[in-house]
């Protein structure tokens, strides 16, 4: 279907799509919605809801793809616990507003403003982000070698400490295991390991460790899964 460009406000992207999948966009693409929104007068939005702060090796996911983002949006771990929510962007799009023309559910709190200024430090002190990278390259190679051993586990991908496996049966992409996927997530629980299912088809493993997790813990987590798939493919 096409729209006329004129009738386009904005374009809303996740730069990596968290509850569908943990697909990271390639940064091609985003390169191109970043000249398309220029070409056509239209707002390029980023949610970074889930990839920012760090997780995916950069503050912000949309950093990747070499681009910037007209707004972006942000929340969960901007205020290390506390509820909060911001939008930010260029400061002609963020002062058109009138006096009270901007609002939101969990923006504002003066607490938690201050929590989110301590967590910023934080994350820029001790180089959360470049912690980021090393975790998701040590996660990756072990879902790699546990592959390796598993055909149920098809697509290992993520960027930074976002990392997922899919599920699948018959070693088949096109065959989507949600089953054996909570099954896994099941073992894991009663091994002590929380782990999340996500992706349209219900196949997806994703790993949201923190940033700051000790090694010695990511270790123990690593070891949960490998035996909890040994236990859901025996």
């Amino acid at each position: 279907m096409d729209v006329d460009p004129a009738r386009v406000a904005a374009i809303i992207v996740e730069p990596v799509l968290g509850e569908g999948g943990f697909y990271p966009a390639p940064p091609e693409f985003l390169r191109e919605l970043r000249r398309i929104c220029d070409e056509a007068g239209i707002l390029l939005i980023a949610d970074e809801i889930q990839t920012g702060f760090g997780r995916t090796g950069r503050m912000f996911a949309i950093e990747h793809a070499d681009i910037e983002a007209d707004l972006v949006a942000m929340a969960k771990s901007l205020a290390g616990g506390f509820p909060l929510s911001a939008v930010t962007g260029r400061a002609e799009v963020m002062d058109a507003p009138g006096p009270g023309g901007l609002g939101g559910t969990y923006a504002g709190s003066p607490i938690a403003c201050a929590a989110a200024l301590a967590a910023i430090d934080v994350i820029e002190e001790e180089g959360l982000a470049e912690r980021a990278a090393l975790i998701g390259d040590r996660v990756r190679r072990r879902l790699n070698d546990l592959a390796a051993r598993h055909t149920c586990i098809g697509d290992v991908r993520g960027i930074g400490a976002m990392v997922s496996m899919e599920l699948v049966r018959e070693g088949d992409p096109e065959k989507p295991d949600a089953e054996r996927a909570t099954a896994l997530a099941r073992e894991a629980a009663a091994l002590g390991l929380v782990l999340l299912v996500c992706g349209v088809r219900g196949n997806v493993i994703r790993f949201l460790m923190p940033l700051n997790v000790p090694d010695s813990t990511l270790e123990e987590g690593l070891q949960v899964v490998e035996r909890a798939m040994d236990r859901v493919t025996a």
